[in-house]
């Protein structure tokens, strides 16, 4: 027994002595690491600063530690590592020069929202190969000729919209969504399909942004429920077309019709799928938030709707007062218009920031990246920093006279994996406003100044707005007993 209690005694002397050693080499480890990592601090354990994050204006949160810790710093939100970094140069590393260190990443219940093969959650021959197809769907070449199309989409939107008050977020989201089935599917998808991907796309949208869990009837199991739809639903013009032999130059007949440079295999139903469904995303809530940024910056300065609704009204006439189409090359002599935009995308900043994730340490500027964790530029920072956007806070178009500074303006991302919708969101942007200011009055109610995130920024409630038309004398009455507390 005597023995048994030896044995076991040294056996425990040598376990903790071992113990001891490990944790002081890991405790070294992680001191020598830690002595690396950017200034900052990473909040509760697990929880981190995500309370703080979401208790205020993200932006306020992001500005705050950027003033007490500098460009680069670290925190902990949504359960991860993250180094957070405010700098052009900061930026452009990431998202450029190095851009192989850091891949993107989406949490997983968006990515099976979207589907896992859409392009922007993927990194070299795949991505590039489908960035070139989608490019392809979304150049000049080809949105020169949907000019009319869209604007044919536009003077829809806004007849329904006469008379109403309505959130504006939610009109453009429905109107960019209209384009998209425009650019995806060409001018002729059947009605049906087009009210069923709509039903469906939206629940998708509700969910999107919910809690991940699956109890049915939450918002998550709806969305997961309609995403399935939405794929048979796509299989089945799939499958038309293929009955039919139709060849068609929109972005699915280029997605159906493509082969690997390599090795000749032509991409699945679920990665078609998957592309078509991420393009409709990428394409609508951003163009949706800009458009109302816009609508409640030209209504807070009189003067500058004055100057735009001139520009516009002067092509206007020149169409013989909307009896002849918008052109293309008319929307690209909008100079003032095209100033508001880009002034617009800088105020708003309605992409804050990206997420992407080191694939390996990296050092930047003497300080950590440690594998695995998060790197977020934020472009918001950027665009309001005073150093390259003189009072960053005053709505001012005039601003981009000339080209701003290298990697300093920065609404579509950088790199690789920057937005290949672009143009077709300024175009889309345009012929909006055109048809707006030559043709109606907008009156705003309630509370405008107050922003909420859904997740983007908007003005709250989606700016609450109602269209007049300037030659219709036609009043809605029922909308009367609502007071308007400004006009456009």
């Amino acid at each position: 027994m005597e023995i048994s209690y030896s044995f076991l005694y040294t056996l425990l002397v040598l376990s903790l002595a071992t113990i001891s050693h490990l944790l002081f080499k890991k405790h070294k480890r992680k001191s020598k690491r830690e002595a690396k990592l950017p200034p900052g601090s990473m909040g509760w354990p697990y929880i981190g600063q995500t309370l703080q994050l979401y208790s205020q204006d993200p932006n306020v949160f992001f500005a705050t530690k950027q003033k007490k810790y500098g460009e680069i710093f670290k925190t902990h939100v949504l359960g991860c590592p993250c180094v957070m970094l405010t700098s052009p140069e900061a930026a452009k590393f990431v998202l450029v020069n190095q851009a192989h260190l850091f891949k993107p990443t989406y949490p997983r219940s968006k990515e099976r929202m979207i589907g896992p093969w859409a392009l922007f959650f993927h990194q070299g021959d795949y991505h590039a190969r489908l960035r070139k197809l989608v490019q392809a769907s979304l150049s000049l070449d080809t949105i020169r000729g949907l000019v009319s199309d869209i604007g044919a989409v536009v003077v829809s939107m806004f007849q329904a919209w006469d008379g109403h008050v309505l959130s504006t977020f939610h009109a453009m989201k429905k109107f960019s969504f209209d384009v998209g089935i425009l650019i995806i599917f060409g001018g002729d998808l059947e009605e049906s399909y087009k009210q069923e991907l709509k039903e469906n796309y939206f629940i998708v949208d509700k969910g999107y942004n919910s809690f991940p869990t699956s109890i049915p009837g939450t918002l998550y199991h709806k969305a997961v429920q309609a995403r399935k739809r939405l794929r048979a639903i796509l299989s089945e013009i799939m499958s038309g077309r293929r009955r039919k032999g139709a060849v068609r130059n929109d972005l699915l007949g280029c997605l159906m019709g493509s082969e690997d440079e390599m090795g000749g295999a032509r991409l699945s139903d679920d990665q078609i799928s998957d592309n078509v469904i991420g393009v409709l995303f990428a394409a609508q809530d951003t163009t949706a938030s800009v458009l109302t940024w816009i609508f409640k910056f030209l209504h807070d300065d009189p003067k500058l709707l004055e100057a735009v609704k001139e520009e516009q009204m002067a092509i206007f006439e020149a169409n013989g007062c909307g009896s002849q189409p918008l052109t293309w090359a008319q929307t690209r002599s909008m100079v003032l218009t095209h100033k508001v935009i880009l002034e617009s995308l800088r105020m708003a900043s309605i992409i804050s920031f990206t997420f992407r994730e080191a694939v390996t340490d990296v050092e930047y500027k003497g300080y950590l990246i440690p594998k695995g964790w998060k790197v977020m530029p934020l472009f918001r920072n950027i665009h309001h920093n005073p150093e390259f956007f003189p009072d960053p806070q005053k709505f001012d178009p005039s601003r981009f006279m000339g080209s701003p500074k290298p990697n300093t303006f920065l609404p579509f991302g950088n790199g690789a994996h920057a937005c290949p919708g672009n143009e077709l969101a300024k175009l889309e942007i345009l012929v909006v406003i055109h048809h707006l200011v030559t043709k109606y009055r907008l009156e705003i109610f309630g509370s405008h100044n107050e922003v909420q995130h859904s997740p983007f920024p908007v003005p709250k409630d989606g700016l609450l707005a109602r269209l007049r038309s300037e030659r219709s004398e036609v009043v809605v009455a029922a909308a009367d007993d609502v007071p308007a507390t400004e006009k456009i």
